[in-house]
């Protein structure tokens, strides 16, 4: 009898070794892969009354933030004319900044005297790509040119120096303001022209993900190699 519990024990050991290796390949893969969630239109809750920016991606500041929906609501007293902003982080598969700025557009202004002096403004912050939905009545004080300008270059010029949400966001809404209250358009952003030289040392982003991934591949030899050398440091 103690003959076979002396078998099994260096069986037993290796088994353990085992689990033990299965259990951190599943936690390495695990934080490898970790889901994506993507929103839809269908997961926005109804419009509030005071509702001037829904940050679902959570890229603002609540000054900004504060500040924005300050602006907007102002705008809408003055003029009749109401601007929401929404972020989204992630968008359903084949849906885009634009479908799904369409789509929320008639979900929260179903009728045409709902949407007549709305605009919404859509950017998502994994593409940072951008769109915009306005009603009849605004297109007689701002054209869909100006619209268009606002979404794709207004709010995108920041973010191409730097990620820069706040003052994407803020800009867009000064330039809404000053169009929607019937003064001169401000224009786009100037685009400067920054000649950078390409350095030899790696980035923050780049550096973390090597040490991530030199972590991953070490604890994976470790889980493999231990069970392998403690059975056969066993056996012998």
């Amino acid at each position: 009898m103690r003959q076979l519990l002396n078998l099994l024990t260096p069986w037993k050991a290796a088994f353990r070794h085992l689990v033990l290796s299965i259990t951190v390949m599943l936690l390495a893969i695990g934080l490898l892969a970790t889901p994506a969630y993507a929103t839809g239109v269908y997961e926005i809750p109804p419009l509030a009354a005071d509702t001037w920016v829904l940050d679902k991606a959570e890229i603002l500041s609540r000054i900004s933030e504060g500040n924005i929906s300050s602006e907007l609501k102002q705008l809408a007293q003055q003029t009749g004319y109401e601007v929401r902003i929404v972020s989204i982080h992630r968008l359903d598969y084949d849906e885009t900044a634009q479908s799904f700025a369409d789509q929320l557009f008639e979900k929260w202004f179903p009728t045409p005297e709902a949407q007549a002096n709305q605009v919404l403004l859509v950017i998502d912050n994994v593409t940072d790509n951008t769109g915009i939905r306005t009603g009849s009545q605004v297109k007689s004080v701002m054209s869909d040119a100006i619209a268009e300008s606002v979404a794709h270059e207004t709010v995108l010029v920041p973010l191409k120096e730097g990620n820069k949400y706040n003052q994407a966001f803020t800009d867009a809404t000064d330039r809404l303001v000053a169009v929607l209250s019937g003064n001169p358009d401000p224009g786009p952003p100037v685009v400067k022209d920054n000649v950078q030289v390409e350095g030899t040392f790696a980035t923050p982003e780049e550096t973390k993900s090597s040490n991530a991934t030199v972590w991953v591949i070490g604890i994976l030899a470790v889980a493999t190699i231990v069970p392998m050398v403690t059975y056969y440091w066993y056996v012998r």
